[in-house]
């Protein structure tokens, strides 16, 4: 399959905005991109993917977003065994924890984490994370 699925949750565009610039390398790569909303994608519709990225920011004490990521990633360990997937996130505060956390949970769901760790940056993404995420793109799309 061509297209590289992206879905994400941003509460203030940072996380958005990385996932647009993952896209964006994808494209570059020559695949297709489909960049989402966590609101308008279902983990059902990744059920047959083997290649696809989730992002989200911390949020409290650092972990995903409750009302709508923390469900959605729920059902997406159900489907994740032998997927490669990529995460990624902003964060405001703390250290990298909820990110850290989410690299666990998908590792023993059985999915690889592509690169070992997910890409995180500290509020708004400048020029260095921007091209970190459209490497990123580049990554999934070679794979």
């Amino acid at each position: 399959m061509s297209k590289i699925v992206i879905g994400f949750w941003s509460q203030t565009g940072n996380t958005e905005t990385m996932a647009n610039a993952i896209g964006e390398g994808v494209i570059a790569a020559g695949k297709e991109a489909e960049v989402l909303d966590i609101s308008k994608i279902a983990a059902k519709d990744l059920k047959d993917v083997q290649v696809f990225a989730l992002g989200c920011p911390a949020m409290g004490v650092e972990v995903l977003e409750e009302s709508e990521m923390e469900p959605f990633v729920e059902e997406v360990e159900k489907i994740s065994n032998g997927k490669t997937i990529a995460l990624f996130g902003s964060y405001g505060w703390g250290d990298g924890q909820w990110m850290r956390d989410w690299e666990d949970r998908m590792t023993a769901a059985g999915a690889k984490v592509l690169n070992g760790e997910g890409l995180i940056c500290q509020d708004m993404p400048d020029e260095s994370v921007l091209e970190e995420c459209k490497n990123l793109g580049k990554q999934l799309a070679a794979i």
